[in-house]
């Protein structure tokens, strides 16, 4: 433990003996220290914020949507009975099913008339945006088909400029509505284009008398403890025995979505991170470049060394120690960097896509652990070829 102590204050001083040489390398395994984990960081708080900004403005409710390319698209409209005839032909599996409007209507008020969308909700489903004032459409409503809605914040501001518009009324494509409540923007950049600037939310048993004929989409969920992809299959068995085979749909599941770009933004994320360990093997090399240098320059001691008892176990654990320690300093004042940059970034994220948790303590360990296996990887071979020297040629170069 001694003689490791020695040799440990023998590669410091080298260290610093040398230390413009040792200063450039150790910028090296700063840099890309750094990168990694600012890029890991920020991108698994990126990740993290967007996941969970996305799973707030969705529930378990799945819809179904004529598809487009399909052989006969007017042939496969759906019509508003179509909600009920799949939950009576389903009652195993379907807990409730409802039409979805969304279109593009004008709405007066105020002396104001503006051009914006209005949409369409139901009772009991998921409330998911936060109410800033009054509350929400609930079952009497439906039941009723009653001329109440909900707005959105900016379209409050836009129509009324004033704070209290609950009781106030609007018109749709010219029938009377009473506001009942008001939407909050969102917390952050991302929630709020979610969320949308200006809207009307009606109850969809009000919306189908307002635009008679097919309907937009459906959204049906499912009992539970009934599998997705079942209750999905039984939806679209339906449709088909409805509108005929040759009917065709697209299934649109928020929570697949959300997986399918959460999987999207960690492969992003690993591209970014291997970037970054470019950057770090990069920086290894250039100390394995280094150690060669010294091992050359300091061939006559080598053969001293081992002239006077020294075996090649000595001069590997040295130079080998002096590579770590190359490696470790950078990597230190790295990581130091990296979390400060990912704290710095974080501000921004948390603005523009909403809070998330980051690791710090795991990255933080991630990247000592690469920077130290960077100096022992390549910190090997000079080592190694340092302690193979024979004693007589050392002493004679």
């Amino acid at each position: 433990m001694r003689r490791l102590a020695s040799y440990a204050i023998e590669a410091l001083e080298e260290i610093w003996r040398n230390r413009l040489r040792s200063l450039l390398t150790i910028a090296g395994m700063v840099v890309g220290t750094a990168s990694i984990i600012a890029v890991i960081g920020t991108g698994r708080a990126a990740q993290a914020g967007i996941a969970a900004t996305l799973g707030g403005f969705t529930d378990n409710g799945i819809f179904v949507a004529v598809d487009p390319q399909g052989d006969d698209p007017n042939a496969s409209r759906m019509q508003y009975r179509d909600a009920r005839a799949i939950v009576e032909r389903n009652p195993e599996l379907i807990r409730r099913a409802y039409p979805f409007y969304e279109r593009s209507y004008r709405v007066d008020a105020n002396g104001v008339a503006i051009d914006t969308f209005v949409v369409s909700g139901a009772g009991d489903a998921a409330q998911r945006l936060p109410l800033l004032r009054g509350r929400w459409i609930d079952g009497a409503d439906v039941a009723a088909a009653s001329h109440v809605c909900l707005i959105s914040q900016d379209l409050a501001d836009r129509l009324f400029r004033a704070y209290d518009v609950i009781g106030r009324e609007l018109r749709v494509r010219g029938s009377r509505f009473r506001i009942i409540g008001v939407y909050a923007r969102g917390a952050n950049v991302l929630s709020a284009t979610l969320a949308g600037s200006e809207y009307v939310l009606l109850p969809y048993t009000t919306f189908a008398q307002l635009a008679p004929g097919p309907v937009d989409l459906l959204k049906f969920y499912a009992l539970p403890g009934v599998d997705a992809k079942e209750a999905t299959d039984a939806v679209l068995h339906t449709l088909a025995r409805l509108h005929g085979t040759h009917a065709q749909y697209q299934i649109l599941d928020n929570r697949s979505f959300i997986r399918s770009f959460d999987r999207t933004l960690g492969v992003v994320a690993d591209g970014l991170a291997a970037v970054g360990a470019i950057a770090l093997l990069v920086a290894g090399i250039g100390i394995m470049n280094v150690m060669l240098v010294a091992v050359t320059e300091r061939t006559h001691e080598i053969g001293l060394r081992k002239s006077l008892g020294a075996s090649s176990r000595d001069i590997i654990q040295q130079f080998l120690l002096e590579a770590l320690f190359l490696s470790a300093i950078g990597g230190t004042i790295g990581s130091i960097l990296g979390l400060a940059l990912t704290i710095a970034s974080y501000a921004v994220i948390q603005r523009y896509i909403g809070p998330a948790n980051v690791p710090y303590a795991m990255i933080a360990a991630l990247a000592l652990a690469f920077s130290a296996s960077i100096g022992v990887i390549f910190g090997t071979y000079p080592a190694l070829r340092a302690g193979k020297m024979d004693p007589a040629t050392a002493l004679r170069a």
